[in-house]
């Protein structure tokens, strides 16, 4: 039987110690915000990471006690009785560098300035926030992880942990991610960037010393992303060319002269799409939405190794499971696909599972049962491992 995880706490850890980053530059006096559900064991053998994609956080499971709908954003999967089964399982939900959520972030005062840093955050890769989770690790004193998860790009800091530190983790588990963006998704990160840096209200990035926020541009990026995340037919059985409030084109009755519109929301997925957007820039910060995307545009394990992707998986020791799924455009099965040859090139203990789903790139957040199913056989020989 399954349940919830129940009420959780988040809790921060402060390092004093600076955070080297790719770029050059360091982060300093840094705080991470992070979640555990479970127990850890005798051995400290047992515990899972995970990793958050864009507009995530460390809330993976659970509730928060006096706040309806607080749900965490993986709570499907992970608790007790399901796929990752919290009474078997040690996990933990980080909240990345560079975050809005709690962590260390444009949001937060700058050690020097004492403002808000704004602009001024350093840029952010997959490696360092790897990097800053094995510090967690760390300072929780876990050796080892029994698995890192992620979906997304949280699926490529999973990717990132078995090249960075290879001995710490014995299992990563990919899901609908890719070893690099593509030309086009790249495209579609800089249109929604570009969105905001054109918002009159975004002052360069400092709009919080003006008491304002970039909401315009905020919405329109969220609107443009949240279309990568679904697939053509997802949206079509859901919205298809349904008019709002008609079965058909408004007809001019002559008293308005206003039944047609070029500014009015008609459609349904219209509606939806604005609906979406105006929840986004209510909650998510702009900075930070600038710096995950650039950190997306960036991650590419095989730059270093000539653009060879079995060159760079060399490293990797651990064992795998690399999922997608049919319908998902932007992370497409094929770039999954280029993952596990690199890794059967060096005869890795590789599984692959390509779920024929629906819903798109949304679809390693939802509850399909055969992708549920091919996680909790995998958690479940996990288990035995680490017992």
């Amino acid at each position: 039987m399954t349940s919830s995880v129940g009420h959780v706490t988040p809790q921060s850890l402060h390092f004093a110690e600076a955070l080297p980053l790719q770029s050059g530059a360091q982060l300093r006096d840094y705080t991470l915000v992070y979640e555990t559900y479970g127990t850890l064991n005798a051995a400290r053998s047992n515990a899972v990471l995970v990793c958050h994609a864009l507009n995530a956080s460390h809330h993976v499971a659970g509730t928060y006690e006096g706040q309806a709908k607080s749900e965490g954003w993986w709570d499907n999967l992970i608790g007790p009785g399901k796929p990752l089964d919290t009474n078997r399982f040690f996990v933990i939900g980080v909240n990345n560098p560079g975050s809005c959520f709690g962590s260390t972030g444009p949001m937060q005062i700058h050690p020097d300035t004492r403002v808000p840093y704004g602009a001024d955050f350093p840029v952010v890769t997959v490696e360092d926030w790897v990097d800053a989770q094995a510090r967690l690790c760390d300072a929780l004193c876990i050796e080892q992880l029994a698995a890192v998860l992620g979906g997304s790009l949280g699926g490529m800091q999973a990717l990132s942990w078995s090249l960075r530190f290879p001995d710490r983790l014995r299992h990563c588990i990919a899901v609908a991610t890719a070893p690099n963006l593509s030309a086009q998704n790249i495209a579609f990160n800089e249109v929604a960037r570009r969105a905001i840096i054109t918002d009159p209200d975004f002052h360069e990035g400092h709009f919080y010393a003006h008491n304002t926020l970039p909401r315009r541009g905020l919405r329109v990026a969220r609107m443009i992303g949240h279309i990568t995340y679904l697939s053509d037919d997802a949206m079509e059985a859901k919205f298809g060319r349904r008019i709002r409030g008609h079965g058909s084109l408004p007809v001019d009755t002559g008293n308005t002269g206003l039944a047609y519109s070029t500014q009015a929301i008609e459609f349904e997925i219209e509606s939806y799409l604005r609906h979406q957007g105006d929840k986004f820039s209510e909650y998510f910060d702009a900075n930070t939405y600038l710096l995950i995307t650039r950190a997306l545009d960036y991650f590419d394990p095989a730059r270093a190794f000539g653009g060879d992707l079995t060159a760079a998986f060399a490293a990797a020791v651990c064992k795998f499971l690399v999922i997608s799924f049919t319908t998902d455009w932007r992370f497409a099965p094929q770039r999954s696909r280029e993952i596990v040859k690199a890794l059967v090139d060096h005869k890795r203990d590789v599984s692959y599972a390509e779920i024929a789903a629906p819903h798109g790139h949304d679809a390693f957040l939802l509850d399909d049962p055969r992708y549920h199913g091919v996680l909790r056989a995998y958690f479940d020989n996990i288990a035995k491992e680490a017992a």
